[in-house]
């Protein structure tokens, strides 16, 4: 059996199979139509700090089988394998997991913004009251 490797590594090897994404330049993909935001953050933190207009929100334990273009639970924005989806959770920790994850179902441009929420909203990008 192998050592325990702790989440800070785990966090350092699964950020080095992708590239993040900056939440300006997340910005300018979701406007330009060539990425899917995709917010996984519980709801009572979209309720206190706003959304990310445009962004599908899917529970973070939803989000394998509505974006799994070949699932039977996709939803019509998995439209394929090719689908560039930057996941957001609130800063930017639980977010790498899930494009990990996605990875693992051939969703190889999947990948995360770096600081989450938090970031973006620092950034001073849009934010919508729910």
């Amino acid at each position: 059996m192998s050592e325990p490797i702790g989440i800070d590594v785990l966090l350092e090897q699964v950020r080095s199979g992708y590239r993040r994404i900056a939440p300006r330049a997340a910005y300018d993909a979701a406007e330009a139509g060539t990425a899917l935001l995709v917010d996984i953050r519980y709801a009572a933190l979209r309720e206190r700090d706003g959304v990310l207009p445009g962004a599908l929100v899917i529970e973070g334990n939803e989000l394998e089988w509505r974006l799994d273009p070949r699932g039977s639970h996709r939803l019509p924005e998995a439209t394929g394998h090719d689908l560039r989806v930057v996941v957001v959770c609130d800063e930017g920790y639980a977010s790498s997991l899930a494009a990990e994850s996605l990875h693992r179902l051939g969703l190889r441009r999947a990948t995360d913004l770096i600081g989450g929420f938090q970031a973006w909203r620092a950034e001073g990008l849009p934010v919508a009251v729910p």
